[in-house]
């Protein structure tokens, strides 16, 4: 058991810190969704692999799939008017859309297309290589530094727009920079979990972390404790009982969820 079960319980306790800290930027934002629109252009990109019978695991299809993530990012970043009439949320929605039924159409085209469209969607982590956990760990490093570096005006884009426009940041360029390291993760990540459990990852945490904490800190370590305890409890279940790993860890997440959302209920209440 702990042959098959050593590299999936490392991908859920090694890869989904730099998940939760931006998913607590997008939940912010307010675009709840822009994580699973990007993550589904990934998906996107990988269905064009397929289509030309790449390699998934090669360099050119990352490349692909980073590709429409980028393109995702920038329409984001640029849509994202504070004055626009039309919500962005409406954006993010069509491009999901847009991108999903056109993985289906790339897809019909391929012998194996169902299979592909499943793991696309569920993922199976239980299949992950050692290879795959530690580029995605250096990878979301990376990231993660970089963040750290431009710590300020990242965190003003997310959390403070306003002074970040009167203070005369050029809000749109750090939003491409945002989305474009969060294309980059999730494009990692997808290929590995799929798209729901990528997600579950990013919004599930953050927002247990919100309902039970107030500062940014708090929200983070919060959501982290979560994202351990969804990802490998999940894993285990699906693995006890023969169930799909993605899905089984997208609905124990959907248990804790609930579970934290009737604690801080109750909290309010004793208050």
């Amino acid at each position: 058991m702990w042959e098959v079960m050593f590299w999936p319980v490392a991908a859920c306790v090694l890869l989904p810190w730099l998940l939760v800290y931006l998913g607590i930027h997008v939940v912010q934002r307010g675009i709840i969704f822009i994580d699973i629109a990007m993550a589904q252009m990934a998906s996107l990109g990988i269905c064009t692999a397929v289509l030309f019978r790449l390699d998934l695991e090669s360099p050119a299809t990352f490349g692909i799939a980073l590709g429409f993530t980028l393109l995702g990012a920038a329409i984001f970043s640029f849509t994202g008017n504070r004055r626009s009439e039309v919500p962005q949320e409406a954006v993010i929605g069509i491009a999901y859309v847009v991108a999903a039924a056109a993985s289906v159409l790339l897809l019909s085209r391929a012998a194996e297309g169902d299979e592909e469209i499943k793991n696309m969607l569920v993922g199976n982590i239980l299949l992950v290589t050692p290879g795959e956990v530690w580029k995605a760990f250096a990878l979301f490093a990376l990231v993660g530094v970089v963040h750290a570096v431009l710590r300020r005006p990242l965190l003003l884009a997310s959390f403070d727009r306003e002074v970040a426009f009167a203070q005369g940041w050029r809000v749109r360029w750090w939003d491409f920079l945002f989305y474009a390291l969060f294309g980059l993760v999730v494009t990692s990540f997808v290929r590995i979990a799929g798209v729901l459990l990528v997600f579950s990852y990013l919004i599930v945490p953050a927002v247990c972390g919100i309902n039970l904490a107030g500062t940014f800190r708090n929200r983070l370590l919060i959501g982290w404790l979560v994202a351990l305890i969804g990802g490998v409890l999940g894993l285990f279940l699906s693995f006890h009982f023969d169930l799909p790993s993605g899905a089984a860890i997208v609905c124990t997440f959907g248990v804790l969820l609930v579970v934290v959302t009737t604690t801080a209920s109750f909290r309010r209440i004793g208050k």
